[in-house]
């Protein structure tokens, strides 16, 4: 059998050229930047989504191509299923989710039947695929229960989560091992879940999200009130999660018995405050008025919170590339080309070029 391990921590063009991918989450954001990165490297790509929630929204701005493209909701088992048992996947790559805390608050019970339930319909759909290697899904770094410890987590650390999203990410890691020991490793397929940190990058148009909250402010002239400023997050840019999910991919193709959690996070495990990000993103973009809260606005959020990555640098070879510094400017440099009328698959397609070229 060839050896198909990725070393360098790059998507292999071989490897994917051609495979038969099944994308939860396709259209939002960083399911659109993964549809194009996959086109890039030649796979044949079923997504499957809720139709976009945004407008704008890069899904339809980047136009990705798909073999084939369903808006349906991942709830519904008996049609995901159907679609699932079509599209024959070799690789599952699921990223649908209900995605953001102050939603989860707002709607808690859509909240855990899109996130567990949801995740549960895709790993029982799979079990019916003799076609599927490779199951990656995709959780979130705040799985953990949060103790606001000065210390990053661990995959080993428990499971929790104070918010419905947290909470139902959590309870969804319990889904995707349930179903990895009961059920898929004994028919061939790895499983693996991706915990991943705060992730920002140009195309990202959802509300209550930092960065696109101060591209809308700016652009308008108005002021950007930002609520928790000493929150400290383990901010990425998206393409550093989405090269480690296509790398886990790689490798459990090649050695299901990694199949198990795994944290991506920045360089370092490093965490910084909004105030932070907000005062780089200013700087990028050449002003922009900010007012500060106190922190005590709006429902519970955790204020601290950081992610161990050593597992995923020793058993992946998976390094972040780019700094904090360098993944906010890029952000705020991709809406400012975009808003001039910058094309944004072509912006996208230059800056994974860029991140691919980047030893």
């Amino acid at each position: 059998m060839e050896d198909l391990a990725v070393t360098d921590a790059q998507p292999n063009n071989g490897f994917w050229a051609g495979k038969r991918v099944l994308l939860t989450g396709h259209t939002g954001f960083k399911g659109a930047w993964l549809s194009i990165w996959l086109k890039r490297l030649g796979a044949a790509v079923t997504g499957i989504s809720l139709p976009p929630e945004t407008e704008p929204n890069l899904f339809t701005l980047a136009g990705p191509h798909f073999a084939a493209s369903h808006f349906q909701d991942i709830r519904d088992a008996t049609k995901l299923a159907e679609i699932v048992r079509a599209a024959s996947p070799e690789i599952v790559l699921h990223l649908g989710a209900q995605a953001l805390v102050r939603p989860g608050y707002q709607d808690p019970l859509g909240t855990f039947a899109t996130n567990v339930l949801g995740t549960a319909n895709v790993l029982e759909a799979v079990r019916s695929v003799p076609s599927a290697r490779v199951v990656v899904a995709i959780t979130t770094d705040k799985v953990y229960r949060n103790l606001e410890h000065a210390f990053p987590y661990r995959e080993t650390d428990h499971l929790g989560g104070h918010d419905p999203y947290s909470a139902s990410k959590a309870a969804s890691e319990i889904v995707i091992s349930s179903y990895r020991d009961s059920f898929l490793r004994e028919k061939g397929v790895a499983v693996a879940s991706a915990r991943a940190g705060n992730v920002i990058g140009g195309g990202d148009w959802s509300a209550d999200r930092l960065l696109p909250d101060a591209v809308r402010a700016w652009q308008s002239g108005k002021v950007l009130q930002v609520r928790r400023p000493e929150a400290k997050r383990p901010w990425q840019h998206v393409l550093e999660p989405l090269c480690a999910y296509l790398v886990l991919a790689e490798r459990l193709w090649s050695d299901p018995a990694l199949a198990d959690a795994f944290n991506f996070g920045p360089v370092s495990h490093e965490a910084a405050p909004v105030r932070q990000v907000i005062e780089i993103a200013r700087s990028s973009w050449g002003g922009g008025d900010v007012q500060y809260g106190d922190g005590t606005e709006g429902p519970h959020e955790a204020g601290w919170l950081a992610l161990e990555t050593a597992k995923a640098r020793h058993m992946l070879d998976i390094e972040p590339r780019w700094s904090l510094a360098e993944a906010v400017d890029r952000t705020m440099k991709w809406y400012r080309a975009q808003h001039d009328g910058a094309d944004a698959r072509s912006l996208c397609e230059a800056e994974i070029a860029e991140y691919e070229a980047r030893p």
